[in-house]
């Protein structure tokens, strides 16, 4: 059986760079037909210049939601992110730092009150991983550095965002099919994509009597630039061939999910995990 689904390659830099991914992921589907879901609407997207991030950002330009698109330091994927969004009919405020840093989180949010007056929907989609053969390779730096983006800083943007979200406002954290099925070579980001797990549904319960919705999505391998840029080039090669669907996802495959998620047709659902995972039957 041929397991090849990708052309070999490793990106030497950590965030990875979209535009240097052979073949770029496709983050919109031409098929696709926006229907006004979020018109009006503010939104926070971290991890918003590439990837998973850019999707969401396309499909919900489309769908009329003004957006602030966060990341690292990856200023030529932003851009390209900015241009696409503005393209699609949207309007977008890019603004680059670590959202570990919990001072620059606040800053995001001051940022897009200043600007807009509101804020209705945030997207925690910011992550990083370092695989390790094992356990005993990776030190207490290492695991700090992996919670300090992936859980903390979801923590950290949330709680500066709370005061700005009211009802009918949602928030949607990414996770990862890592959290229920596991990977031998990312324990620790396993272990933060269960921590989001778990920090979505019980925010979901503390915060519905305020009529704000929090849900997640796990996605499966998705073709991002987290792959090029953690994995070996043989990894690469092969990613996504162990699921039913026998390839990778793309981020545009993923996206309509959160579209979903942070419109009314979505009003009766919050604590809840989709599965955008190419068939992986996980049962969560």
């Amino acid at each position: 059986m041929n397991d090849k689904t990708l052309p070999p390659q490793h990106q030497q830099r950590q965030p990875g760079l979209e535009h240097a991914m052979q073949p770029e992921p496709i983050y919109l589907d031409e098929a696709y037909r926006p229907a006004g879901k979020l018109i009006d609407k503010v939104a926070i997207i971290t991890g918003g210049d590439s990837g998973i991030g850019r999707a969401v950002a396309v499909h919900y330009a489309l769908e009329g939601a003004k957006l602030a698109l966060v990341y690292l330091n990856e200023d030529e994927d932003a851009q390209k992110t900015v241009d696409e969004v503005k393209r699609h009919g949207g309007e977008a405020l890019a603004l680059a730092g670590d959202v570990g840093d919990a001072r620059f989180c606040q800053c995001v949010i001051d940022a897009v009150i200043g600007k807009w007056g509101r804020l209705d929907i945030l997207i925690n989609n910011a992550g990083e991983q370092h695989p390790r053969k094992d356990l005993s390779e990776m030190d207490e730096e290492q695991w700090q550095k992996t919670f300090r983006t992936n859980i903390f800083a979801m923590f950290q943007l949330t709680r500066a965002a709370l005061p700005h979200l009211h009802s009918g406002a949602s928030i949607i954290n990414t996770s990862s099919v890592t959290a229920y099925k596991g990977n031998p070579m990312l324990i620790d980001y396993s272990s933060t994509k269960g921590a989001i797990n778990s920090f979505t549904r019980s925010l979901s319960i503390n915060l519905a009597s305020r009529g704000v919705r929090v849900n997640g999505v796990a996605p499966g391998p998705i073709w991002t630039p987290l792959i090029p840029s953690t994995f070996s080039a043989d990894k690469v090669a092969e990613f996504g061939a162990e699921t039913p669907l026998g390839r990778p996802g793309q981020p545009a495959e993923v996206a309509p999910a959160y579209v979903y998620l942070a419109s009314n047709d979505a009003s009766y659902v919050t604590g809840q995990m989709l599965h955008v995972n190419g068939g992986s039957v996980v049962n969560g």
